[in-house]
Formats: structure tokens, sequence, C-alpha cells
């Protein structure tokens, strides 16, 4: 047992994302019908919007925001290419969780 006997610092996936990932009322429930019907061609730009009410194919919480470039189709998701540091990542993203950026 560790001293002081407090709570265990637990460091999941999720951790530390309570604002982060809260909805609004009424936003609720899972995505809407046409999040499915939106195609990404290779090269668009795409903003990643994570929905947390699908835990599938979720990125990671840094990616929140975060600009990409859709490099494949993979299956009924996308790999997206972000830059995070000077280095470019690959995530392998559904596309619950990415927005086609306005080009307006």
């Amino acid at each position: 047992m560790g001293r002081g006997g407090g709570l265990t610092r637990h460091s999941g996936y999720r951790h530390r994302t309570r604002r982060l990932f809260t909805r609004e009322v009424g936003a609720r429930s899972g995505p809407r019908p046409e999040v499915y019907l939106q195609e990404y061609e290779i090269g668009q730009a795409v903003a990643i919007d994570i929905d947390p009410s699908t835990h599938k194919g979720m990125p990671h919480r840094r990616y929140q925001g975060r600009v990409g470039r859709v490099v494949e189709r993979r299956g009924r998701g996308y790999v997206v290419e972000v830059e995070l540091g000077g280095k470019l990542k690959k995530l392998h993203v559904l596309p619950e969780h990415i927005k086609p950026l306005s080009t307006g």
C-alpha cells in the first residue's frame, strides 16, 4: 500500500479528457448518418474532431483539433497524416472522428 492512503493515479488512454471530450446537451447520441456518407478524397485536408460517443478508431487526445491530409482509405477508415513536433504521424481514424476542412 502506498503512503497516505490516497486514491490511485490512473493513466489510461482517456485520462484528463473530462472537459475535452464532453459534448453539449442534446448531442449525446451516436454520430448522425451523414457522417458515414461523407467521402474524403486522397490529399484532402481534414480536421480531427474526436467524437467521444464512438470509442473505436479514436485517435489520442493530443491530436484533437489538428489539421491533416488524407493519405489513403483503409477499410471503412482513413489514414490521416498529421504534423506533430516537426514529425509526420500517420493516424488510422474512422470517419466519425474527422471533418472536412472548409475551403472558403
